[in-house]
């Protein structure tokens, strides 16, 4: 199948050899786009993303960071990096984090990061505008079969962050999250929420405030 034929179809699962994936890629590699890998389907998105996604994937990033850095933790936050064990899966999750030890393990000059050969990362981050069920279904099942050790969905709709412990053989909801210790899932919904008419700055500077309390 030439990369002309899976070109079109984007925003859904298609099934597709490895090598098709592959050929796709590298036909789109200027256009931007996210592409995911998994059970010899491929799912193809297409960027830019709106102004409401780009918000708060922006405010989750900023509140991981303040976290960190009010905590003393060691961490490596990435934006849209591709993670992929060739010929298996792949993903590209909007904010991917690794943490402690595992905040240098990826050597600087990388480019797609090779699960085969380096750990993948202890926080994936999905932001759904518009992809909300498949980022709460098959692609929280790829990233349970990566093995990353927490998953989180921001429902943009809803203001809500949803965050899954990834555990043998799945995954389950969690109120607190495991690889950022102690911080509540509630307060960055509620980051969310006062986001909607509050500026970005304001609720981070909030945010230092509840983290440092």
């Amino acid at each position: 199948m030439s990369p002309s034929q899976l070109q079109p179809v984007t925003d859904i699962w298609i099934g597709a050899a490895w090598r098709d994936y592959i050929l796709v890629l590298e036909d789109l590699a200027q256009a931007q786009a996210k592409g995911y890998y998994y059970r010899e389907h491929m799912r193809i998105e297409m960027l830019p993303v709106g102004f409401d996604h780009s918000k708060d994937h922006s405010l989750v990033a900023l509140g991981i960071n303040l976290f960190a850095i009010a905590n003393s933790l060691t961490l490596t936050l990435l934006d849209s990096c591709s993670f992929r064990k060739a010929g298996r899966q792949e993903c590209q999750p909007d904010l991917a984090a690794y943490l402690g030890p595992n905040a240098q393990a990826i050597p600087q000059g990388t480019s797609i990061v090779d699960l085969d050969r380096y750990p993948a990362p202890d926080l994936a981050v999905e932001i759904s505008k518009t992809t909300l069920l498949d980022d709460l279904g098959i692609k929280r099942s790829l990233y349970e079969s990566i093995g990353i050790a927490e998953y989180w969905v921001v429902d943009v709709q809803a203001a809500q962050v949803i965050a899954y412990q990834i555990v043998a053989n799945g995954s389950r909801r969690i109120d607190i999250s495991q690889v950022l210790p102690s911080l509540s899932i509630a307060l960055l919904d509620d980051a969310l929420r006062r986001s909607r008419n509050t500026a970005q700055s304001t609720v981070g500077a909030w945010l230092m405030s509840q983290f440092q309390s």
